[in-house]
């Protein structure tokens, strides 16, 4: 097969960790015959250094272009401490989302055998935890009417949504359920606000069609004490873009490391495939990020493209990696550690 992939490395970390994919994904190619082009594109920081702003026109192109994006980071501290800034990096972000369409992002939490102790959480409380979360990406108060009133001293966001965006989130939920444990569970305010309300309404109405699947309704508060009470109860979980922001970094430290969760954006044409840490400024040039969620990212991608195999052989090679401790210093605990690149670089070979 031949693919057409862009290839975002973006700030910080973002251009070491996305290096290490590349590797591994260009042995998946020469071991399954597959034939990769790489579209390089700015986007972020550097893209505002380049041409002034966090996602050019050209990026947008070669992205649209694709068969799918790889993306790595974006965000640098000059931008955060400088409330004044008129162009952020995160701005790019946004935009490209609502650009490609990317409704949903899909964030899988999952843990590792030989990593289960590293969780800040009880082994007994994690184990078998095997969740995704669907996090409405492009509504919300993120995308809502804000400003200033009253000689700024009052400020506003609005959390707006409109039914087919729920409809098409709460869709991709259904059958992703159908395809697990056929457990769905809404997160929402409904007791408190009103776009929950229709959250909760629509994918109620949407229950007929689905009559295999077990329907939840729980409030985001309630959720957020639950993940970390009992994580492996939940399956699938749809909720809106500033509940599932925070839930889904909740969820995450329950693999032991955000260096360690992949995730995709997809839409209707192209979707988008990133680890779902930061940029992480302080690690930047030192080669001693962790690779693996940018590694899983990619198989997440192969995944989506059917090539079932090609991803399994890539989780394969990352437990591979850390049941036998080639790991960065983030997992090594006092063992070895190893730099960013010769994770890649071990991936690659055993690959």
């Amino acid at each position: 097969m031949k693919l057409n992939i862009a290839l975002l490395a973006g700030d910080g970390i973002g251009p070491e960790v996305i290096d290490q994919a590349v590797k591994v994904c260009d042995s998946i190619s020469k071991k399954f015959n597959h034939e990769i082009t790489w579209q390089p594109a700015l986007t972020g920081a550097v893209a505002i250094d380049a041409v002034g702003e966090p996602y050019p026109d050209t990026t947008h192109e070669i992205c649209a272009n694709a068969d799918a994006v790889l993306f790595g980071a974006i965000g640098h501290p000059r931008f955060d401490n400088d409330p004044s800034a008129k162009v952020r990096p995160e701005q790019g972000l946004l935009k490209m989302r609502q650009k490609l369409g990317l409704f949903a992002n899909v964030r899988p939490t999952f843990t590792f055998p030989s990593l289960i102790d590293k969780s800040p959480l009880k082994r007994e409380r994690i184990e078998g935890t095997d969740l995704i979360i669907l996090r409405e990406l492009t509504g919300g108060v993120y995308f809502g009417e804000r400003g200033r009133k009253d000689n700024n001293d009052t400020a506003y966001d609005t959390m707006t949504y409109e039914r087919h965006e729920i409809i098409r989130l709460a869709e991709k939920g259904f059958k992703m359920a159908m395809k697990r444990s056929k457990k769905l569970c809404c997160v929402d305010k409904a007791n408190v606000l009103e776009s929950s309300r229709l959250w909760r309404e629509t994918v109620q109405a949407m229950e007929k069609d689905y009559p295999e699947v077990e329907v939840s309704y729980e409030f985001v508060d309630a959720v957020a004490m639950r993940l970390v009470q009992w994580p492996s109860a939940y399956d699938v979980m749809i909720t809106a873009n500033l509940f599932g922001d925070i839930l889904t970094d909740e969820a995450s430290v329950i693999s032991g490391s955000m260096g360690l969760m992949p995730s995709s954006s997809v839409g209707s044409k192209v979707s988008l495939y990133e680890p779902i840490h930061g940029s992480y400024p302080q690690a930047a040039g030192k080669d001693i990020a962790n690779p693996l969620a940018t590694v899983l990212s990619a198989a997440m991608l192969f995944e989506d493209m059917d090539l079932t195999d090609e991803a399994k052989a890539i989780r394969d090679v990352v437990n591979k990696s850390l049941a036998e401790g080639i790991v960065t210093e983030d997992l090594a605990d006092g063992a070895k550690a190893y730099k960013t690149s010769e994770v890649g670089d071990w991936l690659a070979q055993n690959i």
